[in-house]
């Protein structure tokens, strides 16, 4: 079905029209996202087949050792968890490769052993409430494991090779890197995976993670997303690739959120190979005319993509352009998401060497410190502004004499104002603007200093002129009344 008449279909379902009331929101979070078993080992009991030497063996991490890490991430200024499945999963390997990143489950409704049990689920969940964070889980809703007893158990909750040869729907009905596919038009498959919801909402899970929608049957996520809607349930849903567009149907489709894959690529190729920020400008520009703008899940790495810091062979380089990535991801509208490592600049390439294990405080060094410094800082700065988290977004025009190296836009909600200026020069700049030519209404303003700690940016207005004076390769933001 081509995407004009998916949009058409759900919309007679009377999907969209539940937009019209309250819905759920994360607009102003911050998630940090774990992988559990590559993020702290609470409970070494539970540690069999651990390998820490090897990057596709287990290595023990666990959520015991996730909650004991629960202050390191409030500390962070993050506001939501994002774990990645922590379901029971197959009990061998695959071409070489341990289960431990959760996505070839076995059992849907237990935790596997790895990772601990229903109970200490249990204490996390509490733990971290108790901490005022949010619970955002991954939910796999396209296959078993490769090696799961179900494939042989049950074969016809599976699409069959005859079935994907003779499919025009090849992304949904054929198996993802050859992964047993679930049939969600199955009635047993549509009320296991509804009821698996339904069990993990009961364990206290605030959001769902939904892994790979771009292969699953539609009328199957249409049920879900109502049902996730009418208890509550904020989604966010994974598309391999979003653009706005993609983002912009399945809004209209009753998902809260997708991730922009498209500004993490623009954004990754501006900030780490100085390819000028039109791009970014064009998509965030578009992002605009969402109809949730707030609520789309906005990162610079994460678990499936080589790390933002290895954009560049020199590590300093690749630090510096961290810390210009943080500031510039934190002045946007939408949903942060930081993965683990990101705050201090991990390094990584193509899975697994992206899902390294987690360093905690005590191992980094200065350089990776610096780097968690501006992390925070940023954080920090944006839920200090309402602005900042959740104002709306209005990108201004520029001569195309600075387009390349500069992007100015303003964040604004209940008469409160922040310009972000996002600089991509490599040496540092003044620029005087006149106001009319921005479409940007001040008096007269001395000298203000970025929001953002230890950063020598400075912004005044007189005359009609908006001044900036900018280091180079960097973001900035500024208080405006």
């Amino acid at each position: 079905m081509r995407p004009s008449s998916l949009l058409a279909a759900l919309l007679a379902c009377g999907v969209a029209g539940a937009q019209t009331t309250s819905l759920p929101s994360f607009e102003g979070q911050v998630i940090y996202q774990v992988m559990p078993d590559r993020f702290a080992d609470g409970n070494p009991d539970n540690n069999a087949g651990v390998n820490v030497d090897d990057p596709r063996a287990w290595h023990g991490g666990d959520l015991p050792g996730l909650t004991g890490k629960l202050d390191y991430i409030r500390t962070l200024g993050a506001t939501a968890v994002w774990l990645t499945p922590v379901y029971q999963q197959q009990p061998v390997n695959t071409s070489g490769t341990a289960a431990y990143h959760g996505y070839w489950p076995a059992d849907f409704q237990n935790v596997d052993p790895h990772f601990g049990t229903l109970a200490d689920l249990g204490t996390f969940v509490k733990t971290a409430h108790d901490g005022g964070l949010k619970i955002l889980l991954d939910q796999v809703i396209n296959h078993y494991g490769y090696e799961a007893a179900a494939v042989k158990l049950r074969p016809t909750w599976f699409t069959t090779d005859a079935e994907c040869q003779a499919s025009t729907e090849k992304d949904i009905d054929c198996p993802l890197s050859g992964l047993p596919n679930l049939k969600q038009s199955n009635p047993e498959v549509r009320d296991l995976l509804l009821a698996n919801d339904d069990f993990w909402r009961a364990q206290g899970v605030d959001a769902f993670r939904y892994d790979a929608i771009k292969h699953v049957e539609r009328p199957f996520l249409t049920t879900l997303f109502a049902r996730d809607r009418a208890a509550g349930t904020w989604t966010l849903g994974e598309w391999y690739g979003a653009d706005s567009d993609t983002v912009a149907e399945w809004q209209q489709a009753g998902l809260d959120s997708l991730f922009l894959f498209s500004l993490q690529g623009a954004m990754k190729n501006a900030v780490m190979n100085g390819q000028g920020l039109g791009s970014v400008a064009a998509i965030v520009a578009g992002q605009q005319k969402l109809a949730r703008p707030g609520e789309v899940a906005l990162f610079l790495d994460n678990h499936d993509l080589p790390r933002f810091a290895q954009g560049s062979l020199f590590e300093d380089v690749g630090q510096a352009g961290m810390k210009y990535g943080l500031r510039a991801l934190m002045t946007l509208r939408g949903v942060p998401v930081i993965w683990q490592g990101t705050e201090i600049a991990m390094r990584g390439g193509s899975d697994p060497d992206n899902r390294r294990q987690m360093r905690f405080e005590t191992q980094w060094t200065p350089e990776e410190k610096a780097v968690y410094d501006v992390a925070r800082d940023a954080i920090a700065v944006r839920k200090a502004s309402l602005a900042l988290s959740r104002g709306t977004l209005s990108l201004l025009p520029l001569p195309d004499a600075q387009a390349g190296d500069l992007m100015l836009f303003t964040r604004d909600v209940n008469g409160q104002r922040v310009l972000a200026a996002w600089h991509n020069g490599k040496a540092r700049q003044t620029y005087s603007l006149k106001l009319a030519g921005l479409g940007l209404k001040a008096g007269d303003l001395g000298a203000v200093k970025s929001l953002f700690a230890g950063q020598d940016a400075k912004l005044s207005v007189k005359g009609g002129y908006l001044h900036l004076s900018l280091p180079p390769q960097d973001a900035a933001a500024f208080t405006l009344p």
